[in-house]
């Protein structure tokens, strides 16, 4: 069975997360897909690329989480979440991904 790529969850997971929190009006359970995605993607991280990329990948998710909350004020929420899941994916790739 393929792997699905860590930059693929990771950016699901960002998506995802705030589609559940924002479809079920229920943020905690936003925050466990968003949890579960970056724990997987995370494991990849460090199976693929070692122990410091994958903290260094976990660092910038976990920054791109809490930075789309104040970039939504400027450009809107699904531009936001869209954006820094990009973002994610693209270093996610760059860092780890492509090593596979």
């Amino acid at each position: 069975m393929a792997k699905v790529p860590a930059a693929a969850i990771a950016a699901s997971g960002l998506v995802g997360g705030f589609a559940v929190a924002r479809w079920t009006k229920k943020r905690p359970l936003g925050g466990v897909v968003l949890a579960a995605a970056g724990a997987a993607a995370a494991q990849q991280w460090r199976q693929s690329a070692g122990a410091k990329t994958a903290v260094a990948l976990s660092a910038t998710y976990v920054a791109a989480f809490a930075g789309s909350h104040p970039l939504a004020k400027k450009v809107g929420a699904w531009p936001a979440v869209f954006g820094v899941a990009g973002g994610v994916g693209l270093a996610s790739w760059v860092l780890a991904d492509r090593r596979g």
